[in-house]
């Protein structure tokens, strides 16, 4: 290779001798860019793609990528041209849609005409309606007015007043036809009879039911009376049977009282017998600790005398010892003159050994002595205080019973007090119960009695409404019918003056012009007669006053 070119292979093809100037150029791009690859990398060994294969190997890499976008693309730029079009066609008027617009809003206009026009068909419909439910409640009312009492009766005197008129027109009719038919005069009166007798056998009709009717009345009177005496002897049976349980009730908390009494009172009377008791055993202990003291008292008595005895039997015995002493002091002064100093010493070694023996034994015996007097005097101490530990143990538990017992008593009474005020507060809500109850019954009565007051009050106000109406419309009716003839106008003011209730008795001027029968207090139960009457029909006054009621 020589040193003018500069031989560079791509892959297993032979390169081409590039000029010095495109070396000098390479290395100057070397030094303004950087390299790519990483450093310690042998050229040699890189394989060199050529542009186009290099273009080639990246479109094939990335054609979805690249067909993805352009069909969002054109994706976008149909729909934006879609748009586009519906702006612009969206105002034209010779197009299907346009047509079809039009045509829906003439349609629509059409249909809001046709509504306006139904509307104003059911506002007629509904006023057409409402004057059809005022003429039927109008008419509703009208018939409603003419079911009742006064204008049937009202009716009842029309009809007979142009019954009359027709009578009498029917009868100058009948006279201008034929005056001088005797025959027709026969029927007339034989007519008249008929009619006459019909009237007697209708009123006697009427008079039996009349007594048939007061005999139901006496036999209902009968029957409530029987009634009545029967709740009374059930009262007063039920009355009867509650005085007997109270009886029976007290008597038997009577019961229970003296039961309760004579309890406590055995309580009481146990209580003082054990209280009795326990002062015997007190009595009968304090005895018995008195023997034991004076037994604990010549026990010592004669313990000091022994003791004594003892302290005399010693000085005795000393004295004894003394005068012995003295006996052999004299014989070993007598020795010690008769033997050697020998002899003096073994006597005298004998004697201190003799004495010492002595000593010991009385120093024994008096500890000894001393030892039982110590053990008398601390059993006695023992004794002593186990008495006084048992009387005051005993004391204590008669005073803890004491105790309990008052405790149990003054329970027993807070019992009994408890109950008796449960008892108390009971018989107290009860009386609060009853005069509430009392009170609730005064105020439900006193309801009741105004609750009546106003439904008079409201009867009277709508009984004279319904009379200034009926009045009104009677008027109007004997107007127009006194227009053709005043002749038989009595019915209808007959019919007008006999006011509400359909009776013969008086007026009641508070009760709204109420006008009540009177039915006389006898068998037969006939109505009493007018009270503007001109005279009775009765000429027995003694019957008379036995119909009405009168006893003297």
């Amino acid at each position: 290779m020589g040193t003018s070119e500069v031989v560079v292979r791509f892959g297993r093809r032979c390169g081409r001798a590039k000029e010095i100037t495109e070396i000098k150029n390479y290395e100057e791009d070397q030094v303004l860019y950087p390299p790519l690859l990483p450093d310690k990398v042998d050229l040699r060994q890189v394989t060199i793609i050529p542009h186009n294969e290099w273009e080639r190997i990246r479109d094939s890499l990335d054609s979805l990528t690249r067909e993805a976008a352009h069909l969002r693309a054109k994706r976008k730029a149909k729909k934006e041209m879609h748009f586009r079009s519906q702006e612009v066609v969206k105002h034209w008027t010779n197009t299907y849609a346009g047509m079809r617009k039009q045509k829906l809003e003439a349609k629509k206009k059409r249909d809001e005409e046709i509504e306006a026009e139904r509307q104003i068909l059911d506002v007629e419909e509904a006023i057409y309606k409402q004057g059809e439910r005022k003429k039927a409640i109008e008419y509703a009312k009208q018939y409603q007015f003419y079911q009742t009492e006064r204008v049937k009766n009202f009716h009842s005197g029309l009809l007979l007043s142009r019954v009359m008129k027709e009578r009498d027109a029917q009868i100058e009719f009948q006279k201008s036809k034929i005056k001088s038919d005797k025959k027709w005069e026969e029927q007339l009166k034989l007519n008249i009879e008929k009619g006459f007798k019909e009237e007697q056998e209708k009123a006697e009709k009427q008079r039996r039911d009349r007594l048939a009717l007061a005999k139901d009345h006496l036999k209902q009177i009968k029957e409530h009376e029987e009634e009545e005496v029967r709740r009374r002897k059930q009262e007063e049976k039920d009355a009867e049977e509650i005085k007997q349980q109270n009886l029976l009730y007290e008597i038997e908390m009577k019961k229970k009282l003296g039961m309760k009494k004579e309890k406590i009172n055995e309580s009481r009377r146990l209580f003082f017998e054990h209280l009795n008791d326990k002062n015997v055993i007190k009595a009968i202990e304090r005895q018995q600790q008195e023997e034991e003291d004076e037994k604990i008292r010549k026990f010592i008595k004669a313990k000091k005398r022994l003791t004594q005895m003892g302290k005399e039997k010693e000085a005795e015995t000393h004295r004894l010892m003394e005068e012995r002493r003295e006996r052999i002091n004299n014989f070993l002064s007598k020795l010690m003159k008769e033997k050697f100093d020998n002899e003096d010493l073994i006597i005298a070694r004998d004697i201190a050994e003799a004495e010492a023996e002595w000593e010991k034994r009385e120093r024994e015996k008096h500890e000894k002595n001393k030892a039982e007097l110590k053990a008398i005097a601390e059993h006695r101490a023992v004794v002593m205080n186990n008495k006084e530990e048992e009387e005051r143990r005993r004391k204590i538990e008669a005073k803890e019973q004491l105790l309990a017992i008052l405790k149990a008593d003054q329970i027993f009474w807070e019992h009994e007090k408890e109950k008796k005020r449960k008892a108390d507060k009971e018989r107290r809500e009860v009386q609060d119960a009853h005069i509430q109850q009392m009170a609730k019954n005064k105020f439900k009565v006193k309801q009741a009695k105004q609750a009546e007051l106003e439904d008079c009050r409201l009867t009277e106000a709508l009984i004279a409404e319904k009379e200034k109406e009926f009045q009104d419309y009677a008027r109007e009716v004997i107007e127009l019918e006194s227009k053709s003839t005043n002749k038989y106008m009595h019915p209808l003011v007959k019919a007008v003056q006999e006011g509400p209730g359909g009776g013969h008795g008086p007026v009641f001027v508070d009760r709204g012009g109420l006008r009540p029968s009177y039915q006389v207090n006898d068998i037969t139960g006939v109505q009493l007669p007018f009270y503007n009457s001109q005279g009775s029909k009765y000429n027995n006054f003694q019957k008379s006053k036995g119909r009405l009621g009168f006893t003297w």
